[in-house]
């Protein structure tokens, strides 16, 4: 499938090759911690203090459903951050250019961090708001940085479909717009010279993967495991890219389930490489300070549903509380559906959406949508409610919501605990008119960042994938 030959792979015991490689990736992530994941006070964060050669190491914590409180900040990764005078050790010749750019977008970052708790006007109609970002000022000097100078080189080798294409009209559309996005599009990230580029993306399709090598039925996953190690050894036999950092500076994208588990077809692919997956599970190996959360866009023949391009206004009336319709997946939706399905005329909660009833009329008519997690944590319903604006309600856990870096995931949905799912009822009508007015408002202001455009636009979903690239790569020095 791939040119170039690559090398062999496959599973069993693993040799002592591997469990090195997988201990060395796992002293070599450290450079990826994020400054960016600060404590409740700095909010955007900052990335060193004091002098250069300390290096402030945030310490990050997952909060799961169970540890939060009803007054807990909804974010996905908090921390709390201690001082150190470790340095990275990544052996890549720096191009000294490079990082002196990447050295002083920090240090304009960290002066635009400082200014706390302020909006931000971008141009007269469009704001920011310190109710929905982190650390708005941090966010935008990080958004004009990145588009100031980060550099992109797609490698070239691998054949298609495999390779240089995706799945654009279904359930993982996030995945293959990307990919054409990258490839085809008039985007200025993308660089032909491989030596200024500060990532490195490696364009395969796991969805692809799973359609032209994996055998229906059999659950075997090592097909898609041996594709991802022979892609590696390619590039890596053929380019010195990969080697200078063990791949710390590449990333893939896939939103297919099995994503994480073909990238456990490299070591460290699979624990130093940016990963940016929709299964962004932090109980089966998602890490956030260095892997990406995708949104989940199902994309029906390749467009939004024309119901959700333009909601009706703030003031039309929402008769419903809450609205589900889906399939029993994973184990939390017969949870739901044996407490809800049919039990309550203000909560419309289907195993399978009435015949007379349409998808995406009942989400507009309903002020609550709820966001049940299946087989995998990621649902495309989370950003259908978005298009709908109506206020999500996120039932999950393990779930490291996409984008929650830079936004507050507080201010524009709704997450309840599972063990909760009883009184779901109690809690929706506990929401103030105020409240939901407040969280529709953010709905309207995060939009644009859910929304796959063609050609993209600024602060679109293309962007803000890359943003999220584009932060981690920054806490990674190369010296």
């Amino acid at each position: 499938m791939m040119k170039n030959g690559g090398g062999g792979g496959g599973g069993g015991v693993a040799s002592p090759i591997v469990v090195l490689s997988v201990v060395f990736a796992a002293s070599i992530a450290i450079v990826f911690v994020l400054g960016y994941f600060s404590d409740r006070a700095n909010g955007f964060g900052s990335f060193y203090s004091g002098s250069e050669a300390e290096l402030k190491i945030p310490r990050v914590e997952l909060v799961t459903a169970a540890a939060r409180t009803r007054n807990d900040e909804s974010r996905a990764v908090l921390s709390s951050e201690f001082s150190s005078k470790f340095k990275p050790t990544v052996r890549r010749r720096a191009n000294n250019k490079l990082e002196q750019g990447l050295a002083r977008a920090r240090a304009a970052i960290r002066k635009a961090a400082s200014i706390r708790n302020k909006s931000v006007i971008i141009t007269k109609n469009d704001i920011l708001s310190s109710a929905i970002y982190w650390n708005p000022s941090a966010f935008l000097q990080s958004y004009k940085e990145m588009e100031r100078r980060f550099k992109i080189y797609v490698y070239q080798e691998g054949e298609p479909p495999i390779v240089h294409d995706g799945p654009c009209k279904d359930i993982y559309t996030s995945e293959g717009r990307f990919i054409h996005e990258m490839e085809h599009g008039n985007n200025k990230f993308r660089t032909s010279n491989a030596q200024a580029a500060h990532v490195y993306f490696m364009p395969f399709s796991v969805t692809w993967m799973v359609k032209y090598l994996y055998k229906p039925n059999t659950y075997d996953l090592t097909p898609l495991k041996v594709f991802a190690s022979d892609y590696v050894k390619l590039i890596s036999t053929k380019h010195p890219f990969w080697n200078r950092t063990q791949g710390a500076d590449h990333f893939m994208l896939s939103c297919h389930d099995w994503a994480p588990h073909a990238s456990r077809g490299d070591a460290f692919l699979y624990n130093t490489s940016i990963r940016v997956l929709c299964n962004a599970n932090s109980s089966e190996g998602f890490n956030p300070q260095k892997d990406v959360s995708l949104p989940e866009i199902h994309l029906y023949g390749g467009i939004v549903n024309p119901k959700l391009i333009s909601p009706p206004p703030s003031n039309t009336s929402r008769p419903y509380l809450a609205f589900f319709a889906g399939g029993i997946h994973g184990s939390i939706r017969p949870i739901l559906l044996k407490h809800w399905k049919d039990r309550d005329s203000d909560l419309h909660i289907y195993e399978y959406l009435p015949k007379d009833q349409d998808y995406y009329d009942s989400m507009l008519r309903s002020k609550f949508c709820l966001c049940p997690s299946g087989y995998e944590v990621a649902s495309p319903r989370i950003v259908e409610a978005i298009y709908a604006e109506c206020i999500p309600v996120i039932l999950s856990d393990h779930y490291v919501l996409p984008f929650s870096d830079v936004l507050r995931w507080d201010a524009f949905s709704i997450q309840v605990d599972i063990s909760e799912i009883p009184r779901l009822k109690e809690i929706l009508l506990a929401v103030s008119e105020d409240k939901y007015m407040r969280l529709k408002e953010g709905l309207r202001a995060v939009r644009r960042h859910f929304v796959l455009n063609q050609p993209v636009e600024r602060f679109d979903m293309f962007h803000t994938i890359l943003h999220s690239v584009w932060l981690r790569r920054l806490n990674l020095r190369a010296r």
